[in-house]
C-alpha cells in the first residue's frame, strides 16, 4: 500500500511506522521533519499535500497538541487549543483527502487516554480526544467507496514515561509494538468506526 503518515517523527508516530514501514510505501510528513513538510493546521496546506501525493491508500495521522491545567484556572481559548491543533487537522485530513484515498482504502487518526481516564488538568485535552473519537464513530456510515476510517488511543507509551513523568501516576505504560498493533489493525484490517484501545 501507499501510505501517508503525518506525525512519523513522534513518538506514537515511530510505532506506526516501525509497524507498518516493513510492507508499505510510506511518505512521512511532518512540520520540519519527513519526505514533505507542512504545517496542518492550515487545510491550503493539507489540500497541496494531497495534490502532490496523488492517490493513495491509506492515511495515518498520529498528531496533536493540547493544553493541560487546571480547571479552575481554564478558559474558552484553553480548550480551542487542543481542538484547532488536534481535533481539526485531523477531520480535515479526512474531508480533504476522500477523493485522493482509493476504493477500500482508510484513515486512521489518533487520540489518547484521557478522555476515557482523566488526570488532573487534562480536561482540555480529553475534550480534543472526545470529539475525534465521536467524529469517527459517526464519520464511518457516512464514508464512500468503503472507505474505512478508525481511531486508535494508545495509553502513555514507555518511551515517553520520562516526558511525562508524575503526570500519570498509576497509569500503564504501553510498548511501541502494542501501539504499532493497533495501527496495522486499522489499516491492514477490515473493520470500520472503531476506537482501537491500547492498554
Amino acid at each position: 500500500m501507499k501510505i501517508i503518515l503525518i506525525g512519523a517523527s513522534g513518538t506514537v508516530g515511530q510505532a506506526a511506522l516501525e509497524a507498518l514501514s516493513p510492507r508499505h510505501e510510506i511518505i512521512t510528513v511532518g512540520r520540519t521533519g519527513g519526505d514533505i513538510q507542512i504545517d496542518i493546521e492550515r487545510v491550503e496546506n493539507i489540500r497541496a499535500m494531497y495534490k502532490q501525493v496523488g492517490k493513495i491508500d491509506a492515511v495515518v495521522c498520529s498528531i496533536g497538541d493540547g493544553h493541560f491545567g487546571p480547571l479552575s484556572e481554564m478558559k474558552g481559548h484553553h480548550v480551542m487549543l487542543g481542538i484547532n491543533r488536534k481535533t481539526l487537522p485531523q477531520i480535515n485530513l479526512v474531508l480533504e483527502g476522500l477523493d485522493y484515498v482509493n476504493d477500500a482504502g482508510s484513515f486512521t487518526l489518533t487520540t489518547g487516554v484521557l478522555n476515557r481516564d482523566p488526570i488532573i488538568g487534562g480536561a482540555a485535552a480529553a475534550a480534543a480526544n472526545g470529539a475525534l473519537d465521536s467524529f469517527v464513530t459517526a464519520a464511518a456510515i457516512d464514508m464512500p467507496r468503503r472507505i474505512r476510517i478508525n481511531v486508535v488511543s494508545p495509553e502513555i507509551l514507555e518511551a515517553s514515561r520520562e516526558k511525562y513523568d508524575g503526570f500519570f501516576r498509576g497509569h500503564r505504560h504501553v510498548s511501541n509494538e502494542e501501539v504499532g498493533r493497533a495501527y496495522c489493525k486499522s489499516v491492514e484490517g477490515a473493520l470500520t468506526g472503531r476506537v482501537f484501545i491500547v492498554e
